[in-house]
C-alpha cells in the first residue's frame, strides 16, 4: 500500500501562500512517491474553481491543483462550504469532487500522515 498524506486547506487561495506552500509540497510528496489527499474547507474550496485568471507571472493555484490531480492526487471540496459560496460540481476543475467531512474522517481512518494548512 502506497503511503498516503492527507492536506487540509482552509484559506483562499490568493491573499498569502498557505495554499500555494501546501501545493508545492504536495507536488514534492508526489515526486517522492506519496499519495497525496486534499480536503478544502472553507475559502480554499475557490481553490479548485475552474477559471481562475491570474496576472502574467504570478502561480496559478487552479493550474496547480489540475496537475496534482493529472499525477494521482485526490481532491474534495466541501460540501457545506461550496454551497455558502454557491460553487457547484461543474465548475470545479475536473477531478475535483464535492465531498463532505465524512471524506475526510475515512481518509484519516485509513491513516498516514494530516497536515493541516
Amino acid at each position: 500500500m502506497t503511503e498516503k498524506v492527507t492536506i487540509v486547506l482552509q484559506d483562499a487561495p490568493y491573499g498569502n501562500e498557505k495554499v500555494w506552500n501546501a501545493l508545492r509540497l504536495s507536488q514534492a510528496l508526489i515526486a517522492t512517491g506519496v499519495g497525496v489527499r486534499l480536503f478544502l474547507y472553507g475559502d480554499s474550496v475557490i481553490s479548485a474553481k475552474k477559471g481562475q485568471a491570474t496576472p502574467t507571472g504570478y502561480y496559478n493555484i487552479g493550474d496547480m491543483m489540475a496537475g496534482l490531480i493529472s499525477k494521482g492526487a485526490e481532491v474534495r471540496a466541501c460540501l457545506t462550504c461550496s454551497n455558502a459560496r454557491g460553487i457547484v460540481q461543474e465548475e470545479y476543475i475536473e477531478g475535483a469532487l464535492i465531498g463532505k467531512t465524512l471524506d475526510l474522517a475515512k481518509w484519516i481512518k485509513e491513516g498516514g500522515q494530516v497536515l493541516v494548512f
